[in-house]
């Protein structure tokens, strides 16, 4: 992939180095181990008001609760300052190129195809763990999008992750698994994401399960769409960069991780598509380039 010609974005918060606690990407969750049950209660309503999943609020809560003795002790030290905008290192860098990307091809496609202005996210690096509107934000959970903050939160070290425990390697694999997680933004933008959490607080597990799905597949068709436009506008793709995106979308279907983890799949517990609906809703959005193609709620099939 051709990134380093990009415009790199300033809307990159860098708090790798900071340190702190802590599956495919998406959104977190927790436990609630450490909590007392008034305080769960709390954070269930919390939850059931803002649209967020309670698990999240939970985990972030316990977290918290089992740091906070040696973050008191360290009260009186000087915090490290965090820095904003384009990182130095070449990691850093990359994050920055393809954010900025997805900001210079949002920014025109999504008036011109749906009306709605972009307005970019920020993307927080970090390493090991991090505070996130959403509660705390830990490498295991992988890349994710918090609403309440309107942020895409990256460890870094996922990309290694990536090499070394899926085999998937390639700049453009990585680029798709940071368009995942604008498109997650862009479902924002649009009032997506409200409408199905709100849904999702007034149906069973299995209907919750199957709302996300939906969501995670549409962000992989939006990703898709980022990529035709990037082609298109700045000829950015390179002979076997589709190939890469699919090798990714493959690696973490829930079909793969399941049978991987566990040995046997649930479809009912899916929450992000198995691998061949994540690489066939990507080539959707790629081959078609439009916004509205991603539409997977009215998908008679997914």
């Amino acid at each position: 992939m051709r990134w380093e010609d990009f415009r790199t974005s300033d809307n990159v918060e860098d708090r790798r180095g900071e340190g702190g606690g802590g599956g495919g990407f998406g959104f977190p969750g927790g436990g609630a181990g450490g909590l007392g049950i008034g305080t769960i209660v709390i954070l269930c309503i919390i939850g059931w008001v803002t649209g967020i999943n309670p698990a999240i609020l939970i985990g972030g809560a316990e977290t918290v609760t089992r740091q906070r003795a040696p973050q008191e002790q360290q009260q009186g030290r000087p915090q490290p300052d965090r820095r904003t905008g384009a990182p130095a290192d070449q990691t850093g860098k990359f994050a920055a190129a393809i954010l900025g990307n997805t900001e210079d091809v949002w920014n025109q496609v999504l008036p011109n195809q749906t009306g709605r202005q972009y307005t970019p996210t920020t993307m927080v690096l970090y390493t090991g763990g991090t505070r996130s509107g959403c509660g705390q934000a830990r490498a295991a959970m992988g890349p994710f999008y918090c609403p309440l903050d309107k942020k895409v939160y990256l460890d870094t070290t996922f990309f290694k992750e990536m090499e070394q425990k899926f085999n998937v390697k390639g700049d453009f694999a990585y680029a798709y698994v940071i368009a995942h997680e604008v498109g997650h933004h862009v479902q924002d933008v649009l009032g997506i994401l409200p409408k199905v959490q709100r849904k999702q607080q007034q149906v069973g597990e299995r209907e919750s399960n199957a709302l996300s799905v939906r969501v995670e597949l549409m962000a992989d068709c939006l990703a898709g769409v980022w990529a035709k436009n990037s082609n298109d506008r700045f000829n950015s793709l390179e002979p076997g960069d589709i190939e890469e995106a699919m090798q990714a979308a493959s690696a973490i279907g829930d079909d793969k991780l399941q049978k991987q983890s566990q040995g046997y799949v649930v479809p009912d517990s899916f929450t992000h598509g198995s691998s061949a609906q994540r690489m066939r809703w990507f080539q959707t959005g790629y081959r078609s380039g439009q916004t509205q193609s991603c539409d997977t709620f009215r998908a008679s099939q997914l």
